[in-house]
Formats: structure tokens, C-alpha cells, sequence
């Protein structure tokens, strides 16, 4: 896989390309946004992994100019007083999120989703999602989940047929929102929090959410696959 760090810290970077190279990836470096974008658009990359403070273009300028000429999936990289630059990153289509310090090994775990992901995509078909325990035929309305038929409203099927096609991402509620009831109901996060909680019902097996997992203060993200969760090991500082 082709993926783009865009980073100024030289800790942070040696790790990642140590880390990358040796899982077999092929990585490309960029100390700031306007010299990622640049090296974007000479030679697309198939993943980009970027940090948010940096100077000249930060990380949610950089992944608003991605989103204008490509899908390609954004892996923002934040520490704990970016919580409003984070959010503001996935708002503008950033697809995941991790904290610095992180863990290599949940690195490499995302890193592995959405190279899933992307490649989920591009096998789709437009009126069928199969994904994990999911099958959902969208001309018929139909929702199987775990070889079990599941009868949903119509605003129940939009969210999980939304949530079904970006699947393994962060999705900000201001996102579903408005892909849900368009810009008249972006500033009604109750309507949200009320149809997660009977989707949830309908489609978990019971005890915590397997499926629908919530990101505190910024959204959810839908894993259909929720035996292979990532997860975390000894932490990357930058100390």
C-alpha cells in the first residue's frame, strides 16, 4: 500500500517508516500540508496519514483540499487539546482519528481497516452491501444480519445503508446529520442520538454495542466486523 505521512516531528516519522516498511508498505514523507499536497497530486497515494498542527497548510486544510479531488482514505493524527481541530478534520471528510501518544500495533490495525475498506469499495455493487454480518439489498429494503431478517423504518434503513457504506469510519454527527435529514436537521443532534438507540435494538445482539460504537463528543463508527477491533499495545510518544 502507497501511503503519505504528513508529520513534522522527526521521532514520529522514523517510527512510522520503520513500522510501515517492515509490514511491507511503500511510504512517502511530507513535513508540512502544502508539500503533502504537492507530492499528492504528482503521485496519489492509496492511504494518508496526517498530523493537524503543522505549518504553512495544517491537516484540516490538507484534508479538505484531498476531499475536493479524491476519496482516498485520511487517518488524522491529534493530541488531546485538538479535540475541536480533530472534529473539525473528520467534519471535512477525515475517514479515522488517533490520539497522540498511540499504539503502533492499533496503527497498523487501522491502517489494515482501511486498506479493507478501500478495497470493500471498490467491489461494491450499487444496489448490495456485504459486508460482515451485514446483508443489505437496497432495492428491496432488505437488512439480514447474522443470516437473521431485520425490519427497519425507512429512516432506520437510511442510517444503517449510510453507516454500511463508510463502513470503519468516523462519522461526526453533524456528518449523519445531514446525510440523514439534509441541512435542516444539522443542528438537531436529539434526532440522532434517538435513531442510533433503536437501530441499535434491532440490529445488536444484546449487552454493549458490537456494531455501532460511539466516538465520545464526536460521532460513531459502524464495524461490521467486530471480532477484528483493533486493539492497543505499548504507546508512541513524542518525549
Amino acid at each position: 500500500m502507497r501511503i503519505l505521512i504528513v508529520d513534522d516531528e522527526p521521532q514520529i516519522t522514523r517510527v512510522l517508516r520503520t513500522s510501515l516498511q517492515s509490514n511491507g508498505h511503500e511510504v512517502t514523507f511530507a513535513r508540512d500540508g502544502e508539500e503533502a499536497l504537492e507530492l499528492f497530486l504528482k503521485s496519489p497515494p492509496e492511504l494518508v496519514i496526517t498530523d493537524l498542527a503543522m505549518p504553512r497548510m495544517d491537516g484540516i486544510q490538507l484534508t479538505r483540499e484531498i476531499r475536493e479531488r479524491s476519496n482516498v482514505p485520511i487517518i488524522v493524527l491529534s493530541v488531546r487539546s485538538q479535540d475541536a481541530a480533530k472534529v473539525a478534520a473528520l467534519d471535512e471528510g477525515a475517514d479515522d482519528y488517533m490520539t497522540k501518544p498511540f499504539s503502533i500495533q492499533e496503527l497498523m490495525a487501522r491502517v489494515r481497516v482501511q486498506s479493507r475498506r478501500l478495497a470493500s469499495a471498490l467491489e461494491s455493487r450499487e444496489n448490495s452491501i456485504a459486508l460482515g454480518d451485514f446483508r443489505i439489498d437496497i432495492e428491496r429494503h432488505q437488512v439480514i444480519v447474522r443470516e437473521t431478517e431485520v425490519h427497519l423504518t425507512p429512516k432506520e434503513f437510511d442510517l444503517l445503508v449510510y453507516f454500511a457504506r463508510n463502513a470503519d469510519r468516523v462519522l461526526t454527527h453533524r456528518v449523519l446529520l445531514r446525510a440523514i435529514w439534509g441541512a435542516a436537521g444539522a443542528n438537531q443532534p436529539e434526532y440522532l442520538r434517538v435513531l442510533v438507540a433503536q437501530l441499535r435494538k434491532k440490529i445488536e445482539a444484546g449487552g454493549e454495542p458490537r456494531y455501532i460504537l460511539s466516538e465520545p463528543w464526536v460521532g460513531y463508527r459502524f464495524s461490521p466486523r467486530p471480532e477484528e477491533s483493533a486493539h492497543s499495545g505499548p504507546a508512541l510518544t513524542t518525549s
